[in-house]
């Protein structure tokens, strides 16, 4: 029987600011018949359909929403997708979850596309799960969230659900240049900036070139002030009692990269899309502050922590697509080819990251490297994690019909990665400097290959003019190896591992009936599953007999019905969903015979509830609202290792989520159009890892918080200026929690969100 360790409670806040949306939403009436909510597109089954008529929970946000909202990252969409959770230490390395579904590891459950290309790892060797590709959002068309599991159309580390990124194709119609420069200033930082361009070029009626670049300076909000900082003549900036660092803003970040896409339709039956999209972003120091171990709370007034050494992450994407659609009328044929890469360069502090960080560096010496040693020496870590990555999909779509639609389709992949180099190296003490003379300390290298082969189909029966029935099914067959060596002097010379294989073949189907009781108001049931990519295990030679050499795929059923409504005027639209998932042979980290390795351990369930609503009340403003339930727990306890017992909650999932945001638009000075909005999101207080718990035995949990956004421009013919203020209220909210023995003096570490921001931008269109 499951025993909550928890209590359930509402932010008092969050809730009056929902209710007041729907008071609003009932009291307000409309004023003006000529205006309404577009009718939203989307490609989620593979063919452009009305959103109204998918019949699964799907969000989805414009690409002006986007821009308008200054949401170019993950940490933006917490406030605009319902059910959706962040867990992140810095951009780019973050871990996105979708219904709850998360208990760690090292794959991902939600799968990130940039149109029909599959971004990221399939694997559970790479990494997957913390580098989610967190693409910047200029120039899209959409945004599209598929929640629930996408087995049978998205197949592989579609679990959670699908977070599909729609660029904006080619116009070969109309030439197009817009520019769009802004400054932001950051609490406790300095003032950064950004520069945005576009230029669509209609070479001829059948070939257009459209390009999109981009350059984000955010600067850092995080002090390190070292401990008991006494400056060094020879250097202000680093403590001569212990060797930490006395700097200011060390968690700059700046994000730059370019698409570049050419359309060729040489007849209306036939086109082909071909684009090169590349993004860097390259990150100083974490999001991390020094917090109190028991209270959960900042040690001091502002952002700070201690470091030794510098610590960055640097990523890169890129991905480079052919996609080709021949209509030949009954059908069309389509071909989507991609080659895409991911590195993630990073290095970690392990002076800090170490339960002797608190020490003095002598005695940290003395015990790595022996008492002949005498001059101070500290120590890092480097990383290099890639993802290589071929795609090849056929799919035959039929034409649309009003009595039977289908799809069938052919999937291929292959993915080399590797965590090679992860080294483990001395350095000067008080400098990034590598000690020449001392041996890499620790060496590690993990190769792996991952091959996946996939049919699948899906269709859709209109049996009625009111009833319609779509089902799916994906039959995959993939097959895995790795490698691995450690080498260092810390080891004493090179420990072997056997190599290691696996194979298996995984079977996700969907079904979904629809009834439409007229043309505003429908209700559907859905029945679907999805999976994550078991894998092999590297072991070394000579581990205990019956240490498993892999691991299967965990399994995620998911049983939702929903209500999607317009009004007969199209100014108010509402659609809500409840679900239950059951996960079943869930992937963890466990120790077996004494050996690390990923193996199935355990059950978990979510359910919950999600809803969005948008009104247009009268002409010129638009309110939505969106929020989320979910009651995401163990089933069974987990591996010792792990900590999770039968009944906790799921890691890093706010139990509630709301979203309310306004915006008002009036004409002036003509055709000139201004405009006022502003948006508020309340995140609930979240678990943490299981491991992580009070005196009581409940596990930890970070605050709740709530940010308001606020913004005010005008939009002239050719050019547009706009002031606005990010969490302007500066809330304190965290989204991660390093436990303690990783930082000095016994502190934990809290990944701060960023703090109240205010800028202006400033638009041009040739």
């Amino acid at each position: 029987m499951r025993t909550k360790k928890y209590s359930t409670r509402v932010n008092v806040r969050a809730v009056l600011l929902i209710l007041a949306a729907f008071i609003v939403t009932g009291t307000v009436q409309a004023q003006d018949e000529g205006s309404a909510l577009e009718e939203i597109v989307v490609t989620a089954q593979k063919r452009s359909q009305a959103l109204a008529d998918v019949p699964m929970s799907i969000t989805v946000v414009s690409g002006a929403v986007l821009e308008q909202l200054q949401a170019d990252n993950f940490q933006d969409f917490v406030a605009l997708i319902p059910g959706f959770s962040l867990n992140t230490q810095r951009r780019g390395v973050s871990r996105i979850t979708l219904r709850g579904i998360n208990t760690g590891g090292v794959a991902t459950t939600v799968g990130v596309y940039v149109n029909d290309v599959p971004f990221g790892s399939s694997s559970g060797l790479a990494n997957g799960a913390v580098l989610s590709g967190d693409f910047d959002t200029f120039d899209l068309a959409q945004l599209e969230v598929l929640r629930g599991p996408q087995g049978s159309l998205y197949g592989a580390s579609a679990l959670g659900g699908v977070m599909k990124y729609v660029t904006n194709a080619p116009n070969t119609e109309a030439f197009e240049a817009r520019v769009k420069a802004s400054m932001e200033s950051v609490d406790n930082g300095d003032v950064g900036y950004a520069v945005n361009g576009l230029i669509n070029i209609p070479v001829s009626d059948t070939f257009a070139l459209r390009g999109t670049g981009f350059y984000r300076n955010e600067p850092g909000f995080i002090d390190s002030i070292g401990n008991n900082p006494i400056p060094s003549l020879t250097d202000p900036g680093v403590n001569v009692v212990d060797g930490t660092r006395v700097e200011d803003g060390i968690n700059e970040v700046d994000s730059y990269g370019a698409r570049v896409s050419a359309l060729f339709t040489p007849t209306d039956r036939f086109s082909i899309d071909v684009t090169a999209h590349l993004q860097n972003i390259d990150s100083g120091s974490s999001d991390i502050v020094d917090a109190d171990a028991v209270t959960l709370q900042p040690l001091n007034g502002n952002p700070v922590r201690s470091r030794y050494h510098d610590d960055y992450a640097d990523i890169s994407y890129r991905i480079y697509s052919a996609t080709l659609d021949w209509d030949f009328g009954a059908v069309s044929l389509q071909s989507v080819t991609s080659y895409s890469e991911m590195e993630h360069e990073f290095r970690s502090d392990q002076a800090a990251e170490t339960a002797l960080a608190g020490a003095p560096l002598a005695a940290v010496t003395t015990l790595l490297f022996g008492d002949a040693e005498t001059r101070p020496l500290s120590a890092i870590s480097e990383q290099n994690t890639s993802t290589d990555k071929f795609t090849q999909e056929f799919r035959l779509v039929s034409a649309e019909s009003d009595t039977f639609e289908w799809l069938a389709g052919l999937y291929y992949t292959e993915e080399d990665s590797g965590i090679d180099p992860q080294r483990f190296r001395a350095v000067e003490a008080g400098t990034d400097e590598i000690a020449q003379d001392i041996p890499t300390l620790i060496q590690a290298s993990l190769l792996s290959n991952f091959e996946e082969v996939a049919l699948f189909a899906n269709a859709t029966w209109y049996i009625t003019p009111k009833f319609d029935l779509s089902f799916g099914a994906r039959q995959a067959d993939n097959d895995q190896t790795a490698s691995q060596r450690l080498d260092g002097a810390l080891l004493g010379g090179s420990i072997d591992f056997d190599d290691a294989s696996s194979s298996e073949s995984p079977f996700t189907y969907s079904f979904s009936p629809r009834y439409s009781f007229n043309d505003n108001v429908s209700v559907f049931a859905r029945v679907a599953t999805g999976y994550r990519p078991g894998g092999p295990n590297v072991i070394p030679a000579g581990a205990p007999p019956g240490t498993p050499g892999s691991y299967d795929s965990d399994e995620l059923t998911s049983w939702e019905v929903g209500l999607k409504t317009t009004s007969a005027n199209g100014k108010f639209a509402f659609d809500i969903t409840g679900y239950f998932l059951d996960w079943e042979d869930v992937q963890l980290l466990a120790v077996i015979n004494g050996v690390g390795l990923n193996a199935n351990g355990g059950t978990a369930e979510s359910k919950g509830l999600e809803f969005a609503a948008s009104f247009m009340p009268i002409d010129g403003l638009t309110i939505a609202a969106n929020g989320a339930y979910t009651d995401a727990y163990l089933t069974e306890d987990t591996d010792p290792v792990i900590g999770g017992l039968d009944g906790d909650p799921l890691s890093f999932v706010p139990e509630w989520s709301f979203g309310l945001g306004a915006d008002y638009s009036w004409p002036v000075m003509g055709g000139s159009l201004a405009y006022v909005g502003g948006n508020v999101a309340f995140v609930d207080d979240r678990p943490v890892n299981f491991g992580n718990r009070d005196a009581d035995g409940n596990i930890l949990r970070l605050d709740s918080y709530t940010t308001l956004n606020l913004r005010a421009g005008i939009d002239f013919d050719t050019w547009s200026v706009e002031v606005y203020g990010r969490n302007v209220t500066n809330e304190e909210g965290f989204n991660d929690l390093e436990p303690a023995g990783t930082l000095p003096n016994g502190a934990i570490g809290l990944s701060l969100i960023r703090p109240a921001s205010y800028g202006v931008s400033l638009g041009v269109r040739f």
